[in-house]
């Protein structure tokens, strides 16, 4: 009796993500283009845009509203949040909930890797001057995209769901893709070269035309830990490195040293 193998991904069910703003609009064409549309298209993840006004009271909808003690600007109210919170998860039970914040974690690499084994993520994308303090108690964690004030948490969540999606199996056409990115390995990525094989004096480096596939390798090992050493070096703390990468890293160093003017 003959046996038929089933590629692993497709006993995996779809990822959902969820994003809940006031702007959905400005999500819509990124989502269903390129990669992220595709992935969609084919069942591999399923992302839904959800405006909080749904979970509004009243007939304005008012999903804001002033601060507490004065100051300036509006505050995002607890309401409507918790509602569409406690609607979002029953939809997609063990779905981890993620609020947009420049006070959370800043959002690496590892995170995307980590959320990538979710059953689903839920995006909460700020507005206005904050967020009411009891809906920080209503998620899992807090991320930022870095140390800098964005108008919304739309085009972090957006950056947040693309390098997560990208990591489930069949995402991306080539599945050994995201293993060779900036970060997936604790180096930024080594050198990439296509046709044609001169452009105005500057040639491909002979290695990569050579055909030693374990030459090929060394090389891009080591072309990794130079652009790390140049551009990242904070990187290399807690990247996995083995006897041979730091060899080659003490002796980049040395040179280094006695090329100072």
């Amino acid at each position: 009796m003959a046996l038929c193998l089933i590629p692993a991904i497709l006993f995996r069910p779809s990822m959902h993500f969820a994003i809940l703003t006031l702007f959905p609009a400005m999500l819509e064409g990124p989502l269903s283009a390129s990669i992220l549309g595709k992935a969609a298209d084919k069942g591999l993840i399923q992302i839904g845009l959800h405006n909080l006004r749904d979970w509004a009271e009243g007939r304005h909808q008012v999903t804001d509203d002033t601060p507490y003690g004065g100051g300036d600007g509006m505050v995002m109210k607890v309401e409507p949040v918790a509602r569409a919170l406690e609607e979002l998860k029953d939809r997609t039970p063990g779905a981890r909930v993620l609020l947009m914040s420049p006070q959370g974690k800043t959002f690496r690499q590892a995170d995307a890797q980590r959320l990538s084994q979710e059953a689903g993520l839920i995006f909460v994308c700020g507005r206005y001057e904050g967020y009411d303090e009891r809906i920080r108690g209503l998620v899992d964690e807090e991320l930022s995209l870095g140390d800098f004030v964005l108008t919304g948490g739309e085009l972090a969540a957006l950056t947040m769901l693309d390098a997560t999606a990208r990591l489930i199996p069949g995402v991306l056409g080539a599945a050994g893709s995201a293993l060779t990115d900036s970060f997936s390995d604790g180096l930024l990525e080594y050198p990439q070269y296509t046709r044609p094989a001169e452009f105005r004096g500057l040639r491909v480096p002979e290695v990569l035309t050579s055909g030693n596939h374990q030459a090929i390798a060394t090389w891009r090992r080591q072309e990794q830990l130079r652009r790390t050493l140049s551009r990242r070096p904070d990187l290399l703390a807690s990247a996995p490195l083995n006897a041979a990468d730091q060899c080659f890293l003490a002796a980049l160093r040395t040179k280094n040293e006695a090329d100072k003017p």
